[in-house]
């Protein structure tokens, strides 16, 4: 199996020296993946969570014509001579969705938002500035001409582009979209995700364990940081712990898949079966390893035509490493590169770090979002402590310790994760 990295020293004292540093493996696994080529045209309703092949671009002006932006009176401001007041005759109502019949010089129509400014109109004034008496109407103050109007285009014209390649189809994309008159958009079709997890000692979630058996903890969590709109999980199964067993399901696996997500087995030990399995299938590897705590045995590579992300079996390990390398891959797969971004934040604790490698640990945010507490050292095999995180932190491979009012860097946890 080729490595494809340059030797670098993790300086954390282990055997494996060409660890890339975390912040240089974070960037690599965003640039390894091209997005998928195929794309299809989708009713802009099915588009929620999919990503833009195309740039979405507005069908007409935004707004498509001048229309009120409050319940009143529209008039032309010419017809207001002198210093006022003025009384002007009301000669009809225009609600939203109906159009109204021209309006002569000195008349006025009752209008109410968002409805069409009559021809010979150019100005509303809000109803709660005027005085309506029978079929007149009272003017006290002159209003600037334009005042209430929302002017056809204003927002975006005709042919704009309101929405670029790589987007995802947020609800606030596809009310983008929506406004510019846009019902069907051009995304990449999904990415197609195989998901296998090994070790003969873990057994689904709820069913009786023996007495040398755990529950499977990457299989369910996997499986749901996975399964996205921009994604197909088109295989997920547990491996037994032999190299046959290993080499013929990731084979099936990189067949069928655009990604394969692996737990376990990366490591140099009798019955770490991945990587052998990856080797004898010609497998290249780009990030061999990572100097992370947790999260150190990760590998990012490719086994034939399709991407192959392998991490750890520990439960937290295989979280880490999943969020800070493995969804960046993914995310570079569906078209949209750079979707991670990092903050920086304010330490509101002190903190002891053992220099050598990149160390991650659970954050809380304080009310004002721009500061954290952090919590202690993780284990490997122990989830509850992100639970109540924000976020996480990633302290810097030289920090020995952070003390109130540095600076780090902080990945906020969003809703799915």
């Amino acid at each position: 199996m080729k490595d494809m990295t340059a030797e670098q020293d993790c300086r954390c004292g282990c055997t494996a020296s060409e660890s890339l540093d975390l912040k240089d493996a974070m960037a690599l696994s965003a640039r390894l993946a091209e997005p998928v080529p195929e794309v299809e045209d989708i009713a802009l309703s099915k588009a929620a969570g999919r990503i833009l092949a195309q740039p979405v671009c507005s069908a007409f002006p935004v707004p498509r014509f001048d229309n009120s932006a409050m319940d009143g009176f529209a008039l032309s401001s010419s017809a207001l001579e002198g210093a006022g007041p003025w009384e002007l005759r009301v000669t009809g109502r225009v609600a939203a969705g109906f159009s109204g019949a021209p309006v002569a010089s000195g008349d006025a129509v009752r209008i109410f938002t968002g409805a069409p400014l009559p021809k010979g109109t150019d100005t509303v004034v809000m109803q709660e500035h005027v005085v309506l008496v029978s079929d007149r109407v009272q003017i006290n103050r002159r209003p600037v001409k334009g005042a209430h109007v929302r002017r056809q285009g204003e927002e975006v014209t005709q042919g704009a582009e309101i929405l670029p390649i790589g987007c995802r189809m947020t609800p606030r994309a596809i009310a983008v979209a929506a406004s510019g008159g846009v019902g069907r958009v051009t995304v990449r079709r999904r990415v197609r995700v195989a998901l296998l997890n090994s070790g003969d000692e873990v057994q689904p979630a709820g069913e009786p364990l023996s007495d040398a058996q755990i529950p499977d903890v990457n299989g369910p969590m996997l499986a749901a940081l996975l399964s996205r709109p921009d994604t197909d999980l088109v295989m997920h199964r547990h491996v037994p712990d032999t190299l046959d067993a290993h080499l013929e399901t990731l084979a099936q696996a990189s067949a069928v898949a655009d990604l394969v997500v692996t737990t376990g087995g990366v490591s140099v030990g009798v019955e770490d079966h991945m990587r052998a399995a990856a080797a004898l299938l010609d497998g290249r590897i780009d990030i061999p390893s990572v100097a992370l705590k947790p999260g150190k045995p990760v590998e990012v590579g490719q086994i034939g035509a399709a991407r192959w992300l392998g991490l750890p079996g520990n439960p937290m390990s295989a979280f880490v490493t999943v969020t800070l390398l493995g969804l960046p891959l993914l995310d570079a797969l569906c078209g949209t590169p750079g979707a991670q971004r990092l903050h920086r934040v304010r330490v509101l604790n002190t903190v002891r770090h053992q220099p050598g490698r990149s160390e991650v640990r659970p954050a809380v945010l304080d009310a004002t979002g721009c500061s954290v507490t952090i919590g202690g050292p993780v284990h490997s095999g122990r989830m509850t402590p992100i639970v109540l995180a924000d976020g996480c932190v990633l302290i810097p491979a030289d920090a020995e310790a952070l003390s109130p009012g540095d600076m780090v860097d902080f990945l906020p946890f969003n809703q799915r994760i």
